[in-house]
């Protein structure tokens, strides 16, 4: 095994340790597409066909994963979805 070859094997075994949250993001049946959509723009730094893509999922599956990141990044934006009257939680 090459020296690289081990580096990379290293590397791959330090990023399954890091441990990754999701925010997910519930249906309801009092917000609007446009709403959730704004929103995940705010909150999450989404581009607007990713931002449309995830109501889209959420409207027809109840559920959707709109972020993962550290729970540290995922904390504020949650919130955000919160306070803008959406369902979210971070698993």
């Amino acid at each position: 095994m090459s020296i690289k070859e081990k580096q990379s094997e290293e590397l791959l075994l330090k990023e399954e340790v890091i441990k990754q949250n999701e925010i997910v993001l519930f249906n309801d049946d009092v917000n609007t597409f446009d709403h959730v959509i704004d929103t995940l723009i705010y909150a999450c730094d989404h581009v607007p066909e990713q931002a449309e893509q995830c109501a889209i999922i959420v409207h027809y599956k109840g559920k959707c994963t709109v972020k993962t990141g550290s729970y540290d990044d995922l904390k504020p934006r949650c919130s955000k979805l919160l306070e803008a009257g959406l369902s979210a939680e971070i698993v």
